[in-house]
């Protein structure tokens, strides 16, 4: 729930922030001439103000994609930034080990995300695993069932 609510508030920010330099430029952009009772619209009469505004939506639409690409790369519980990406699998040996993929772990153990090194086939989303509390469990279980005969 926290992750989303971050990821809400980051939206809502970024919202808020050209919401204001798009009400800031209306303020201070000198109105266009009457022409008797009727007033043109600034947006497609004024090259000036046509040209600052959509300057403006592409610095928005680019904030949007890397508020989005951001909250991609955060833990799932603590929302810290995820670090150590390993590459695993090798694109010739496919077929025994599966397609390469890149994995980004929380660096407190909460979880670790898993995507493919390539997407082939469109937009796959990653896979998140979140890891158990209990450590000394996992690191464990491997040496308990080597021992068994």
């Amino acid at each position: 729930m926290r992750y989303w609510a971050y990821f809400a508030a980051k939206v809502v920010a970024t919202f808020a922030t050209f919401y204001g330099l798009l009400a800031l430029l209306n303020w201070a952009w000198p109105p266009e001439p009457k022409f008797f009772t009727y007033v043109p619209p600034r947006f497609g009469y004024s090259l000036g103000y046509t040209l600052t505004t959509l300057v403006l939506f592409l610095l928005f639409t680019s904030s949007l994609y890397f508020v989005i690409l951001d909250q991609r790369y955060r833990c799932r519980v603590c929302l810290r930034r995820l670090r150590m990406p390993v590459e695993t699998g090798s694109w010739s040996r496919m077929l025994q080990f599966g397609r390469p993929r890149i994995e980004y772990i929380c660096p407190y153990g909460h979880g670790t995300l898993r995507e493919d090194e390539l997407q082939i086939s469109g937009l796959e989303s990653p896979e998140w695993k979140q890891n158990s509390d209990d450590i000394w469990a996992e690191l464990a279980a491997p040496t308990e069932t080597a021992d068994r005969p």
